[in-house]
C-alpha cells in the first residue's frame, strides 16, 4: 500500500537529543470514528485512503507508516505556577511532518497511542470523551478563525482505559504547526544547556518566523514575535468566550496556535471569574485571568532566551523586560478592537477609540450583573442594530432590563452617528459574533451518546460548528439559550 503521508521530518533530523524514540502500542480492535476530509485535502492527503482499514490501524498504533520517525518530545513546564523540570509527551507520539498544499510544515501526532519514555507510570492512553472534546472544540476554533491545532482523525481502540471508572479508549490524530512549547525551551534552560536553547531558537525561527532570520538581534525578535502572536491569540479567545482551562507553560505553543484542549470550555453566562477545570481549584486560569497568565508564561520564555541576548546580562534582562512590557498594550489593542467590532462600532481602520472601548466595556459590566449569555447577547444585538423593534430576544437575556435599555439607547445614538446602514451594521456584526459554539451541554450529550456507541450526534454537531456565523434554520435548537450548568466541571483526561 502506498505511504499515506509524504513525511519530511525536520524536528527528528535537525534536533537530536530533543526527544526520545517512541513507538505506538497496538490495540485490540481499532475502529474509525471520523476522518476530517477537508483538513486531509488541505494537507495534500487523500481522505478516502485515510479511511481504509489499513489507515485506521495506523491511526490506532497498529503499525508505523512508511517515512515516519515516531518520537516523543521532551519539555518541562510550570504547572499551576510550580516548575517541573521534566514532563514530555507522555501520551502522544509525533509520527512526523508533512508540507501542506500552502507550503506550510505541519506535525502529524497521535494522542493516546500508548506509553512513552515520558509517561511517568501513566498508561499513555486517552478516553473517548476527551478525544471527541478536542476534535469538536479544536475544529470549532478553526471555523471561528482562531489559530489552533487541528483534528485529522479519531479512532476507537476496542480497549477500556481506567480513570475514575472504565471508559472506552480512543486515539486522536492531531495536526499542528509544531509542538514546540515554552516548556520545550524550559527543559534545556533548566539544565543550563544554552547551546541547545540556541539550537531550538534557530529551528523555531526557521520554521515559524523565517522573516526574522536576518534580524540584527534574532532571539530578541523571536521573543517579540511570540509575544505578539500570543497577545492576539488570547484576545481572540476572550472575544468568543473560550476558556483554555490549563494554561501551563507546557501548554503554550510558540507558533501562536491554541494547543492541548484538556479541560477547556466555552462560557455561557458572562462572568470573568468563570472556571470549569476540575483541577483549577484556585481559579488561576479563569476566563478573565487568561491575559495575565499568558504574560506570566511569556516571562518564563524570556528567562530561557536571555542568555542568547548577549554577554551583558543586565542589558539582556533590560531587553527582555522591554519586550514583555509591550504585551499588555498589544493584547489590549487586539481585544479592544475586536470588542468594539462585536457591537458594530469598528473604526474604518479596524481600531477602537478609547470612548468606544469604554462603551463596549460598559456592556460587559451590564452583562456580568445579569449573568447574560455571552454568545447570544452579541449575536442578538446584531438583529437590534438592523431593526429597532427586534430588541425582545436580546433584552430577555438580562435580569436588569432597565440597565440594558439605558445602554442600548446610547448605543443606537452611536450607531446612528456612524452613518452606516442598519443592515450593513448587522452583517458586519454577524461576521464576528458566532451563533453556534461548542456549548457545554451539547458536548456532553455528544460524549454520552458516543460512549454508548452512537456517533450520529457527534457528526451533527461537527456539521453545525463548521459554520458558526451562518444562520442554520435546521439546527436552530443548537443556538438556543442553554440549560443551567451550575457546578459543571471539565476534566483533563489523563
Amino acid at each position: 500500500m502506498p505511504a499515506p503521508f509524504p513525511f519530511d521530518n525536520s524536528y527528528a533530523r535537525d534536533l537530536p537529543g530533543f526527544y526520545a524514540p517512541a513507538t505506538p502500542t497496538p490495540v485490540t480492535a481499532p475502529g474509525l470514528v471520523k476522518v476530517n476530509a477537508p483538513l486531509a485535502e488541505e494537507l495534500g492527503l487523500d481522505p478516502e485512503a485515510l479511511a481504509t482499514p489499513h489507515a485506521v490501524e495506523m491511526f490506532a498504533g497498529q503499525h508505523v507508516p512508511e517515512g515516519a520517525e515516531p518520537i516523543a518530545l521532551a519539555y518541562a513546564g510550570h504547572q499551576f505556577g510550580q516548575f517541573t523540570p521534566q514532563l514530555g509527551d507522555g501520551r502522544a507520539i509525533l509520527l512526523g511532518e508533512v508540507v501542506d498544499r500552502a507550503g506550510r510544515r505541519r506535525d502529524i501526532q497521535l494522542k493516546g497511542s500508548g506509553p512513552t519514555p515520558f509517561s511517568r507510570r501513566g498508561d499513555g492512553r486517552a478516553a473517548l470523551g476527551p478525544v471527541l472534546r478536542e476534535y469538536m472544540v479544536s475544529e470549532a476554533m478553526a471555523a471561528l478563525g482562531i489559530p489552533t491545532t487541528r483534528a485529522l482523525a479519531a479512532v476507537t481502540t476496542g480497549e477500556p482505559v481506567l480513570r475514575d471508572r472504565p471508559l472506552p479508549g480512543a486515539v486522536l490524530a492531531r495536526v499542528a504547526a509544531s509542538h514546540i512549547r515554552i516548556g520545550t525551551f524550559q527543559f534545556f534552560a533548566a539544565r543550563k544547556a544554552t547551546d541547545a536553547v540556541r539550537q531550538l531558537a534557530d529551528y523555531t525561527i526557521a520554521r515559524h518566523y523565517p522573516e526574522l532570520a536576518g534580524a540584527s538581534e534574532p532571539y530578541l525578535a523571536l521573543l517579540n514575535g511570540v509575544i505578539g502572536r500570543q497577545a492576539a491569540l488570547v484576545a481572540r479567545w476572550l472575544l468568543v468566550g473560550f476558556i483554555h482551562g490549563v494554561m501551563n507553560t507546557d501548554n503554550m505553543s510558540v507558533s501562536g496556535e491554541t494547543i492541548d484542549y484538556g479541560p477547556c470550555a466555552f462560557m455561557d453566562a458572562y462572568d470573568p471569574e468563570t472556571v470549569f477545570s476540575s483541577i483549577d481549584q484556585m481559579g488561576r486560569y479563569a476566563y478573565g485571568n487568561q491575559p495575565d497568565i499568558a504574560h506570566w508564561n511569556l516571562a518564563r520564555l524570556a528567562e530561557c532566551l536571555i542568555p542568547l541576548f548577549g554577554d551583558d546580562k543586565e542589558a539582556a534582562i533590560a531587553a527582555a523586560n522591554g519586550a514583555l512590557k509591550e504585551f499588555p498594550a498589544r493584547f489590549r489593542a487586539a481585544y479592544h478592537s475586536g470588542l468594539v467590532a462585536k457591537i458594530g462600532l469598528a473604526a474604518p481602520d479596524g481600531g477602537a477609540s478609547e470612548e468606544d472601548t469604554n462603551f463596549a466595556l460598559e456592556l460587559l459590566s451590564v452583562m456580568a450583573a445579569s449573568k447574560a449569555d455571552f454568545t447570544l447577547t452579541f449575536r442578538r444585538l446584531g438583529a437590534l442594530a438592523a431593526d429597532p423593534e427586534a430588541g425582545g430576544p436580546v433584552r430577555d437575556l438580562f435580569l436588569d432590563r432597565e440597565a440594558f435599555d439605558a445602554w442600548t439607547t446610547r448605543w443606537r445614538e452611536r450607531l446612528a452617528a456612524t452613518g452606516r446602514d442598519g443592515a450593513a451594521t448587522r452583517a458586519a456584526m454577524d461576521r464576528v459574533n458566532p451563533l453556534f459554539i461548542p456549548r457545554n451541554h451539547l458536548v456532553e450529550q455528544v460524549i454520552a451518546s458516543a460512549t454508548e456507541g452512537d456517533f450520529a450526534p457527534f457528526e451533527t454537531l461537527n456539521t453545525v460548528l463548521a459554520h458558526p456565523f451562518e444562520e442554520q434554520p435546521a439546527f436552530a435548537a443548537y443556538a438556543g439559550l442553554p440549560p443551567s450548568m451550575e457546578g459543571y466541571q471539565t476534566f483533563c483526561g489523563t
